[in-house]
């Protein structure tokens, strides 16, 4: 029982550093490289921006970050709550308020006027924001959101449909502000989710292959079902030599092939492993839940 409240002090300790070095990284980001680009970054953040150019632009009016953004970001919170859970939204909710409130306290620092390399070195600083959030289970907000609900419900990689949507949103800003800052920001945008996609790999799949003697295979299978997944044993023969053994076949998730190879090698030394990479999986695949 000690155990494990040491590790759940631990988790949450873990979660809420991660949480206030993920919203400190995308306030600076934002007030560096995408204010300095005059970018748009795309999902709720991007949203809010264009907002407040537009309020700036035809009303002179100067509207703070933070109300804008944690409005915008009420209905989408409410879905994940419901659908993802309870404590994987609360901490989200946490680092939207962080990263919005920093953003108004932080004062602006350009990095560099160059815009591609704003674009460039923006889009990988706000990927790895995400994917830190990703890490420790809790999203920045916003279409992160969809992305991980449409993830846990329907069992697919979103990240490149949330893309195409904020190109939409991105059309919008281009068409009122010009062409070229969008276009920018598309590179920013398409940057940053290349990162995440990247460095999520919960949303990764693999295939795992595995050839192993009959008296090994028991323990194989059950290190396999201890990752909550399942898997099927075919028997056969060895044509090197003839001998009897077992291929057994399961997919799992990409971050827990490493730990799951190294148990599997305990259980067997002399496993014959194949891991692929899988791009597209139909069924039921368990997901281990984010909260």
């Amino acid at each position: 029982m000690a155990n494990k409240i040491n590790f759940s002090w631990q988790d949450t300790a873990v979660r809420l550093l991660a949480v206030i070095a993920a919203s400190l990284i995308i306030a600076l980001n934002l007030k560096s490289f995408v204010q300095t680009g005059d970018l748009f970054p795309g999902g709720f953040t991007g949203l809010t921006r264009l907002l407040q150019r537009c309020a700036l632009e035809f009303a002179g009016v100067s509207l703070p970050f933070a109300p804008i953004n944690l409005a915008l970001n009420a209905v989408p919170a409410a879905i994940s709550y419901k659908l993802v859970g309870k404590r994987f939204t609360l901490y989200s909710c946490l680092v939207i308020f962080l990263s919005s409130l920093f953003t108004d306290l932080l004062p602006a620092m350009p990095i560099t006027e160059d815009i591609l390399l704003i674009c460039i070195f923006g889009g990988l600083v706000n990927g790895f924001a995400v994917s830190l959030c990703l890490m420790v289970r809790v999203t920045t907000g916003g279409t992160d959101f969809i992305a991980i609900a449409l993830a846990e419900r329907k069992n697919i990689d979103a990240w490149n449909y949330i893309l195409c949507g904020n190109v939409a949103m991105l059309a919008v800003a281009g068409a009122l502000f010009g062409w070229d800052r969008a276009l920018y920001s598309i590179i920013f945008q398409f940057t940053s989710t290349q990162v995440i996609r990247m460095m999520d790999r919960e949303s990764k799949r693999a295939t795992l292959f595995i050839i192993t003697g009959r008296e090994s295979a028991g323990g194989v299978c059950a290190q396999i079902q201890d990752t909550q997944h399942t898997a099927t044993l075919i028997e056969g023969v060895g044509l090197y030599n003839g001998e009897p053994c077992v291929m057994i076949y399961s997919v799992v998730t990409s971050g827990q092939i490493r730990q799951l190879v190294r148990k599997v090698r305990d259980a067997d030394p002399k496993a014959f492993v194949n891991v692929l990479r899988t791009d597209k999986l139909q069924g039921n695949f368990y997901r281990s839940p984010r909260n």
